[in-house]
C-alpha cells in the first residue's frame, strides 16, 4: 500500500493546488474520494464511486462524491466519458495516454485501445478541411469476442437506431 501512496504523490499535489486555487480546503472526505478514485482503474459513475467510498466511510454523502469528481475533472486528474447509456463515467486522465473505446452492447464490457492509423487519419481529415481539433473521442459499439462465442448477440439495432448499452463497471 505504501507504494501506491507514493505513486499518487504528484496527483495529490495537483489536487491540493487546485482546491486551494478554488478557495476550498483539503478534507479527509475529499482525500478518501481521491485515494479510492486513483486506486480504481475502471470507468466509474458518481454512483459507482459513491458506493466504493461509502464502504470505507458511510458518513460521506453522494453530493460530496459528485462535487469532488467535478474538482478532479477541473484539476485534469479525471476525464468525463459517455458510452451511450445516459450516464457520465469518469476515468483517469493525468499521465494516462490517449485512447478510444469499444463498448459491447451485450455484456457492457468497455475495451480501451489506441490506433496510430486512426489518429493519423483524423489529423489528415482535419488538415483537409482546415479544421483545428481541440480534442476528440472515438467510441465504437458492437459485440465483444466473448459474447460472440457465447452467441449472446441475437439481435442488431436497426440502422440509424442508438444501440442498447449496459456498461459493466467494477460495481455491477
Amino acid at each position: 500500500m505504501g507504494k501506491k501512496q507514493d505513486k499518487f504523490t504528484v496527483e495529490k499535489a495537483i489536487f491540493d493546488e487546485h482546491i486551494q486555487a478554488s478557495g476550498l480546503r483539503r478534507t479527509g472526505q475529499r482525500d478518501l474520494i481521491l485515494d479510492i478514485f486513483l486506486s480504481t482503474e475502471d470507468h466509474l459513475t458518481s454512483d459507482d464511486l459513491y458506493l466504493l467510498v461509502h464502504r470505507k466511510d458511510p458518513s460521506v454523502g453522494h453530493t460530496t462524491v459528485y462535487r469532488t469528481l467535478k474538482l478532479l475533472t477541473e484539476a485534469g486528474l479525471a476525464r468525463e466519458v459517455r458510452f451511450g447509456d445516459n450516464k457520465t463515467y469518469y476515468e483517469h486522465h493525468y499521465n494516462h495516454d490517449h485512447h478510444d473505446h469499444m463498448i459491447c452492447t451485450e455484456c457492457g464490457k468497455v475495451i480501451e485501445f489506441f490506433s496510430a492509423d486512426i489518429e493519423s487519419m483524423q489529423d489528415e481529415m482535419a488538415d483537409k478541411f482546415g479544421f483545428k481539433p481541440t480534442h476528440h473521442s472515438l467510441r465504437m459499439w458492437g459485440v465483444c469476442a466473448e459474447c460472440q462465442k457465447l452467441s449472446l448477440a441475437s439481435h442488431t439495432a436497426p440502422a440509424g437506431a442508438q444501440p442498447r448499452v449496459r456498461v459493466k463497471t467494477a460495481i455491477n
